[in-house]
């Protein structure tokens, strides 16, 4: 079931199916929301101060979805100053050096995601199952 959301950015009115986006980024010292739209790597940047509405009604559609993990296969990691909540489900590759680097990019974005299983391992172990228990396949 879709879920639409209206709003206005950047003098453009735009309606969203949020359960396409396949990944949310926020930064929590500012207050802002970033996603990209499907099938285009354009970003919408949100904040309380710009757009509160639009901004609102995209934070209550990942307290309803995302944080209940009720659709697709969401995680939550720590990354270059953020917080992403990813839709493993619809990401498409993954890579992982000897070094123990494992990334992967960003759906309608191009934004590569680098997880170091020094810094990151419990992040590190949870991509690493779901690749196994999606694939069949081991990165390790």
């Amino acid at each position: 079931m879709a879920y639409w959301s209206k709003f206005t950015y950047e003098k453009s009115t735009y309606i969203i199916d949020l359960d396409t986006i396949s990944a949310f980024s926020s930064e929590l010292d500012n207050k802002r929301l970033t996603f990209w739209l499907p099938n285009s790597s354009q970003p919408i940047i949100l904040n309380p101060q710009g757009n509160y509405d639009a901004y609102n009604q995209v934070l209550e559609y990942i307290k309803k979805t995302i944080d209940r993990n009720s659709r697709g296969w969401w995680i939550k990691i720590n990354y270059d100053r953020k917080e992403f909540a990813i839709d493993m489900s619809r990401i498409s590759s993954f890579a992982c050096e000897g070094n123990g680097r494992l990334s992967f990019f960003l759906p309608d974005s191009a934004t590569n995601i680098i997880i170091l299983r020094q810094r990151n391992p419990e992040t590190y172990h949870e991509i690493q199952e779901y690749i196994k228990n999606t694939t069949g396949q081991s990165l390790e």
